[in-house]
This record gives C-alpha cells, sequence and structure tokens, in this order.
C-alpha cells in the first residue's frame, strides 16, 4: 500500500487558511491537480496513492467526479474567504493513479467544475496523465474538444521484457496509435520513460529512447527507477529474486538519455524531462519547482497556497465521507517558515536549466559555488551572470551539490554566530 501521510498539524474541517496567504499572492501562479487514483493493476514499483477494484471498501468509481468537483466548490469557498484575489488556473493537470480509467466525460466535468469555479486562464496548459491501453480515438478527441491541450503517455519501455518487470499492461506497439490519435485531436503529447528497472541493459534502454524519439512528441520524462520502501519490488530484491539498481549504469543511462536527446531537438530544462523549445515544457510542473499556489483535488493529493501546504486523506472511502459531510478532506497541513521555504528554493531550482539565482543563496553558499565550478558540477559562464546552473556531471549530482549548498551556508552560519 502507499506509505503513511506525513506528520504535521491537524487541518481544520471547513479548510480555513490564515491570513498570511494573502500576502504577495497577486504574483503567484495559481494551478489544479486533480487525483485519480485508480488503476486497473498495482505496478510492482509504485509508491502512489493508488487503489485497485479490491481495494476501494466503499468507494465507488462512478461517484468520483461528482466528488472531485465538490472538493473544487469548497477550494473556491476557502480562497476566497482567506481574502486570495481572484486568480484563473493557470494549470490543471490530472494525475493518478489512471485518470483515463474513468469515462472521458468525467474527467470533462471535473475540469468543468474548475473553469465554474476559478475560471482558467487565456491558452491555460491543461493535461491528463493516460496509459497507452486505457484510451482510444474517441477518447482524446472528447478531451481536446472540451479544452485540454496535452496529454502524457506512460510508456515506460519500448522493451517488452522490461514492461514485464514494471508490470505495464499496454503492448509497446500501441505507442505510435495513440500518439498519432492525440496530434490528430490536436493535442500536445509526452512520453514517459523508465530507465534502470532490473535486469534492463544499456542496449535495451538505447532501443526504447529510439522508439521514443521516432514519435516526435512534444516532450519527454525520464525518470531512474526509485526502489520504494513497502513495494512489492523492494520486497523481491530483499529476497534476491531481482537485483537491485546499478548506480553507475543509471548514470550511463542518463548519459544516454541526455546526448540522444539532444541530437533529436530536445533541451533539458529540468534534471529529468526535455521539450522540443521552451514552449513544449510542462507549465504545471514548473509552477511546482518554483513555488507557485495550486489547489490538489482528490484522495492523497496535497496542496500549497502562500506558504502553507496541506494533504488530503488517502483512502477514497474516507476521502468521499469527509466531502459527503461537507468538511475539508484535509488530514494536516503545515506553515513552511522561512529556513524551509529556502531549503526548498534551493533544491528544487538548481534542477532547472534556467538555475538558481546566486542572489538567493547566502554569502557562505556563494562562496562555495567556486568549488562547485572547479568540480565540473556547475557551468561556470552563468554563474559569472549570477545564475547557478548544473553541468551534466552534475545533474547526476545534484542532490549533492544542494547538500553542499546548504552545508556552506549553515558553516558560515556557525562560524559567525560564534564570534558573537
Amino acid at each position: 500500500m502507499p506509505s503513511a501521510l506525513p506528520l504535521a498539524d491537524p487541518a481544520p474541517a471547513d479548510g480555513a487558511l490564515p491570513a498570511s496567504v494573502v500576502e504577495g499572492a497577486a504574483e503567484r501562479d495559481f494551478g489544479v491537480y486533480l487525483h485519480v487514483p485508480f488503476c486497473r493493476v498495482r505496478c510492482g514499483y509504485c509508491d502512489f496513492n493508488t487503489y485497485t477494484g479490491d481495494e476501494l471498501r466503499g468507494a465507488k468509481r462512478e461517484d468520483y467526479a461528482d466528488e472531485a468537483a465538490r472538493e473544487v466548490r469548497l477550494g473556491g469557498r476557502v480562497l476566497e474567504a482567506a481574502g486570495l484575489p481572484p486568480r484563473a488556473a493557470r494549470t490543471v493537470f490530472f494525475g493518478g493513479g489512471t485518470p483515463t480509467l474513468l469515462p472521458a466525460s468525467d474527467l470533462v466535468r471535473m475540469l468543468d467544475a474548475v473553469r465554474g469555479t476559478w475560471g482558467l486562464e487565456s491558452g491555460a496548459e491543461i493535461t491528463t496523465e493516460a496509459n497507452p491501453d486505457s484510451v482510444d480515438e474517441r477518447y482524446l478527441a472528447t478531451l481536446a474538444e472540451a479544452g485540454f491541450t496535452r496529454v502524457s503517455f506512460g510508456m515506460q519501455s519500448a522493451v517488452p521484457s522490461t514492461l514485464a518487470t514494471l508490470e505495464r499492461t499496454h503492448d509497446p506497439a500501441r505507442i505510435p496509435l495513440v500518439v498519432r490519435w492525440a496530434r490528430e485531436a490536436g493535442l500536445d503529447c509526452s512520453l514517459d520513460l523508465i530507465y534502470g528497472s532490473p535486469g534492463e541493459t544499456l542496449d535495451e534502454w538505447r532501443t526504447s529512447l529510439e522508439a521514443a524519439i521516432a514519435e516526435q512528441p512534444d516532450h519527454l520524462s525520464a525518470y531512474a527507477l526509485i526502489v520504494e520502501d513497502g513495494t512489492k519490488l523492494a520486497r523481491q530484491i530483499r529476497r534476491g529474486e531481482v537485483p537491485e539498481p546499478d548506480d553507475d549504469l543509471h548514470a550511463e543511462m542518463y548519459e544516454l538519455a541526455d546526448r540522444m536527446l539532444a541530437d533529436a531537438g530536445y533541451d533539458w530544462y529540468e534534471v529529468s524531462n526535455w521539450s522540443r523549445g521552451r514552449e513544449h515544457r510542462s507549465r504545471h510542473n514548473l509552477a511546482y519547482w518554483r513555488g507557485a499556489d495550486w489547489w490538489g483535488v482528490g484522495p492523497g493529493a496535497h496542496s500549497h497556497v502562500g506558504g502553507v501546504r496541506w494533504w488530503n486523506v488517502k483512502h477514497p472511502a474516507a476521502y468521499a465521507q469527509r466531502i459527503a459531510a461537507g468538511e475539508s478532506p484535509a488530514a494536516g497541513r503545515e506553515t513552511l517558515d522561512a529556513a524551509t521555504q529556502h531549503l526548498e528554493r534551493v533544491l528544487l531550482e538548481v534542477r532547472l536549466a534556467d538555475g538558481l539565482d546566486l542572489s538567493a543563496l547566502a554569502p557562505g553558499a556563494r562562496r562555495a559555488v567556486a568549488g562547485l565550478i572547479a568540480d565540473g558540477l556547475v557551468e561556470p559562464g552563468p554563474a559569472l551572470r549570477g545564475t547557478l546552473v548544473l553541468t551534466l556531471r552534475g545533474r547526476l549530482l545534484a542532490d549533492g551539490v544542494v547538500r553542499e549548498l546548504l552545508e556552506a551556508e549553515e558553516s558560515a552560519a556557525d562560524a559567525g554566530a560564534s564570534l558573537l
């Protein structure tokens, strides 16, 4: 089952937010995330908050769109009561789970709730994730007609044995078909890949990259497989049934992906994401990485508004019960202090090709940048112009770069305190 929710302060039953969220709100983008927690099968590596049919325990998939719409309307009331200025959604993202297990009409109804509650910016980016075997031509056309602009297909691999290891159910031969249907409907198309599955070779990964590039998607994501505690895959590795991921092979696979994607005309804009030009970057994901505001709808969904973060109860039945009672489904929340907001800004913006403004760092960390340049982790040119941008090697060691910057800040602060 998915991992436990974090510990934090209780959330009020009416969802009311503190007055502090108003500060600076007019300058922050606003987006909406709608979590659809249903899957046909549970993949062995997955730690997301998802449920198969026999795990729903009283929740009904056919009721979900109406429940989500009620939370959207609750969100509208909460933000208005907090005194936040009216802000139309700049991005809307349907994730999961498998959103497209629901009828297309359900997704449209949920989008209509967002449109009716907050409105949509002109040119808003509206995305759904989809499994290749969960949509057909008519389904995608229905979404496009309703205002969806983008679909992200969980391709994962083009190699049947790798898909079997990941317990993915689609036939790789279906990828060209769904991409064509998406394009005919007028939707931008993204393909998601996973590398480093147990037993996957570098040549097999090359095959997957070649197959993905051949479809000329607008956007590609490539994520290293992470073994999450509590998953079936973690248990298989612990029992010695499948090999552990190899960090050195992961690095080779990432370097291969970056080289092949660059040769095919894709630019990296976040460590695990590439696009054909800036216009095809995922604006919704960039909003997360840049600390924008968003309302997360659905079981286990997280929200963030003005430095206040909260998350919903996890199980669909508990979620449905709260919604039916007219209560906020939030299970807990936290108000981020300045130190936490700074840490998260460094952690996230370092991963972006647009980089981190060096003025955001304390003097101790800015002094450490010279060493990171000397180690080949940070690009010298952008650093001289005031922005920290990772090299290819730096992207492979991004967590280490963040750790070094934060430790440099802490050491400088400790040294300053000792002089007082």
